[in-house]
């Protein structure tokens, strides 16, 4: 059967940012004046510097001020963790007792041997047998989910996975986004109701899979079925949910578990594959948009 092949001219597409934004944000280029100090005093924040008086902006992005604090929001930008973040992330290399893990952020960064649960959830001091069995825990392309344990001077991080929520992640769909766009909240591991659960990765990494049951019972997190069958209905739903966040995504909509979810019930007037025409991705985020500004209207 042919397929049908969608072509469009360049000024027939939708800027869906504009039509939920109702209009342009001012966006500050490196070195252009925010604001005068003698006008009023203000506090310099991230993306900003002072000269002969004057607050300017050091990166472009859109201006964020709370009181006095004036600070410029980059458009696009690397993750920069904090203590306690969760993340999402690549195993890149197995090196002498930790392995390099890729985050979205500047610099790879560590997952020390003696900072995960061994299969069985021992609580013991790591060995050379230990050390010599870690491409047997985590080896090059592995996901897994973890939480920032330490920043270091050069901004790399140090991650730990002693919890048996975190650990190495089996089947599923990963998804980047821009890390501004992940709404920090108490946790970031949601089950949603229909039928899928998803990690939202505070560096912009979000996982989805089939809905996890009894995964505090895992054997410390390396233990992973991949040969178990996932169904045609989990896999167009993980898929629904993947074309979602993209649409949310390009409108620039913060991602949260509402937000995902509200996007996920007014796409299905679409099929997955339509999902993927942006006037349909347009609609579902205007329309999920209403829903939530009537909520914080509630």
């Amino acid at each position: 059967m042919p397929q049908k092949i969608q072509i469009r001219l360049a000024s027939e597409r939708v800027n869906a940012s504009v039509a939920i934004n109702q209009r342009y944000p001012k966006i500050f280029t490196p070195g252009e004046v925010i604001t005068v100090q003698n006008e009023r005093e203000f506090m310099r924040g991230h993306g900003t510097y002072e000269e002969v008086g004057e607050l300017k902006a050091s990166v472009a992005g859109v201006k964020e001020q709370v009181n006095n604090l004036v600070s410029i929001r980059p458009l696009k930008s690397r993750y920069n963790g904090e203590i306690g973040d969760v993340i999402v992330g690549r195993i890149t290399e197995v090196q002498q007792k930790r392995w390099k893990v890729d985050t979205n952020s500047r610099l790879d960064s560590a997952l020390l041997l003696s900072s995960v649960n061994l299969p069985g959830g021992e609580l013991r001091r790591r060995s050379v047998e230990d050390e010599q069995m870690m491409r047997q825990f985590l080896q090059e392309g592995d996901l897994i989910s973890a939480e920032v344990q330490n920043v270091f001077s050069d901004g790399a991080l140090s991650l730990h996975t002693r919890s048996l929520k975190y650990g190495k992640l089996g089947q599923g769909v990963l998804v980047k986004v821009f890390p501004s766009l992940i709404k920090r909240s108490k946790t970031h591991f949601h089950n949603l109701p229909v039928g899928a659960s998803i990690i939202l990765g505070n560096n912009g990494f979000i996982w989805i899979c089939p809905t996890l049951v009894n995964s505090e019972e895992s054997v410390g997190g390396f233990i992973q079925n991949l040969e178990e069958v996932i169904s045609r209905q989990e896999r167009e739903t993980i898929a629904r949910l993947r074309n979602c966040i993209l649409a949310l995504t390009q409108s620039k909509m913060m991602l949260y578990d509402t937000s995902i979810l509200y996007a996920y019930e007014e796409s299905l007037k679409y099929s997955v594959v339509e999902l993927l025409v942006p006037e349909a991705m347009a609609d579902v985020a205007i329309l999920t948009q209403q829903r939530l500004t009537m909520l914080d209207n509630v």
